[in-house]
């Protein structure tokens, strides 16, 4: 499964997007999960979920074709 990144996650991690081990479907939060321990530099951080260009709570099933964004709060002014 790819999944992009965005802001802060996007940079502590390197990268745009990731690859990560996912076959057919998990749930929003199972893949808050993998993404932690994949990434133990952004263990704890707070980030959305965006599946399909909508957010989507923890109990969200995603399939192996959606498109996948984690997208931490942004501040500024």
């Amino acid at each position: 499964m790819n999944v992009l990144l965005f802001a802060g996650l996007k940079e502590k991690i390197g990268d745009s997007r990731v690859k990560l081990p996912v076959e057919e479907k998990i749930t929003a939060g199972e893949l808050r999960e993998l993404i932690y321990a994949s990434f133990p530099q952004v263990e704890g951080d707070v980030f959305q979920i965006a599946c399909n260009e909508a957010f989507v709570k923890d109990g969200h099933l995603i399939e192996s074709g959606d498109e996948v964004a984690l997208i931490p709060p942004v501040s500024g002014g």
